[in-house]
């Protein structure tokens, strides 16, 4: 399929490049929309919701106050993982090129520095997180930290054959499957966020099916498969008949109505499953297909810009626009337009939201811009959506 004669390789190419010597200039540290509370001034000690309201004022606030409350740019895991999985599946496509001083760096990083305590390999977020009902302190393990790791580690394993990557897998499959809490209905299973209570979280659900495929396509583990084709099939179960998931129910059969880049997630989750695993089944291709279409239809003006939370337009996050650009090029397989509109979302965000420094916004909205650098929020995620349509477009040439 030819490129559009206003989309070329080149661009992506060059908006691609900025943002990776940016990213190297920072050595892979920086700010995140959540991270407030890493100031050395205790929040908590002024009362319960003290420390909620702090994170919710400095999520949204366009001015960056973070070097004045004390709040450092620092490693966040999850951002590493992203990096590691992209710079391995570089090496991959560019072996003429050298990314191994990253590659190394990375991933002695994530193998030294874990949360200690549990029955295998887990990672959580690099600052505490208050909301109303909890307080978690930071790196407390979480599936979906846990899981973009995993595939930064997965993907390093593909690329060097190194069987303490290996050994790193199976110990990470030894947490999902032994400390996160399971649902388990008539309709399959559903994995919960975090090890600290029963939730039915369905992409974090499913970022544990990922994982767990991928180690299956490695081991051929029947237990692996096994648990992730339950995994699927209770999220498959609650996809609505427009072809939108939700983003959680809770035990009642109550669903908190949650529509944006999590969407993506799914439907590449799925996706995952199925191709690890080897498996054809026309239920997980019938949802995919309209989870794919819901989110290009509903989810995106045709200019390529996000809507952010249906039935809310504004802002454009970052984040929305990073995943469009991920799964739209990864499901053209199943049409063709959907590669032409990855990569006319890339071209929208690079032209709003890319800054001359290489670097990508956080947020517009319809009077501003929050031009804030989150490394992991917006830099992780929009190396790894340029990385994928730059080598996708490369392979349909």
């Amino acid at each position: 399929m030819p490129l559009t004669k206003t989309h070329t390789i080149n661009e992506f190419e060059i908006a691609l490049d900025k943002l990776s010597s940016y990213i190297e200039q920072e050595q892979f540290k920086g700010y995140d929309p959540y991270d407030t509370l890493n100031s050395p001034i205790k929040f908590k000690y002024f009362g319960k919701l003290i420390p909620v309201l702090a994170l919710q004022f400095q999520k949204r606030n366009p001015l960056n106050i973070r070097p004045l409350l004390g709040v450092k740019k620092a490693y966040n895991p999850k951002a590493l993982g992203l990096f590691l999985q992209t710079y391995c599946k570089l090496q991959k496509a560019f072996p003429d090129k050298s990314y191994s001083k990253h590659i190394q760096l990375l991933f002695n990083e994530l193998k030294n520095n874990y949360s200690k305590g549990y029955s295998g390999y887990c990672w959580g977020y690099n600052f505490d997180w208050a909301s109303s009902g909890k307080y978690i302190a930071a790196y407390s393990p979480n599936i979906v930290v846990t899981a973009f790791i995993a595939k930064g580690i997965y993907e390093y394993y593909q690329l060097t054959k190194d069987e303490e990557a290996l050994r790193i897998l199976e110990s990470i499959s030894s947490f999902i499957l032994k400390d996160l809490p399971k649902t388990e209905t008539n309709e399959g299973l559903c994995f919960s966020y975090t090890t600290l209570g029963v939730d039915n979280c369905y992409n974090a659900s499913l970022l544990a099916a990922s994982v767990l495929s991928q180690l299956y396509s490695i081991t051929k583990k029947e237990e692996l498969k096994h648990y992730a084709i339950k995994a699927v099939d209770f999220v498959v179960a609650k996809q609505h008949a427009d072809g939108h998931w939700n983003y959680s129910i809770d035990n009642h059969g109550k669903e908190r109505v949650q529509i944006d880049f999590h969407q993506g997630y799914v439907i590449d989750c799925i996706d995952d499953v199925m191709s690890c695993c080897s498996i054809e089944n026309k239920t997980y291709t019938e949802a995919i297909e309209k989870g794919t279409l819901y989110y290009r239809q509903q989810q995106f003006f045709e200019n390529g810009q996000s809507k952010w939370r249906l039935p809310k337009l504004y802002p454009v996050e970052i984040h929305n626009q990073s995943q469009g650009i991920i799964t739209f090029s990864r499901m053209h397989r199943f049409n063709p337009e959907y590669l032409q509109f990855a990569e006319t979302i890339a071209k929208w965000t690079i032209e709003n939201m890319q800054d001359k420094k290489g670097f990508f916004y956080y947020r517009k909205l319809k009077t501003y811009t929050n031009k804030i650098s989150f490394m992991r929020w917006s830099q992780a995620w929009m190396f790894v959506a340029l990385t994928e349509l730059v080598l996708t477009l490369k392979t349909r040439k």
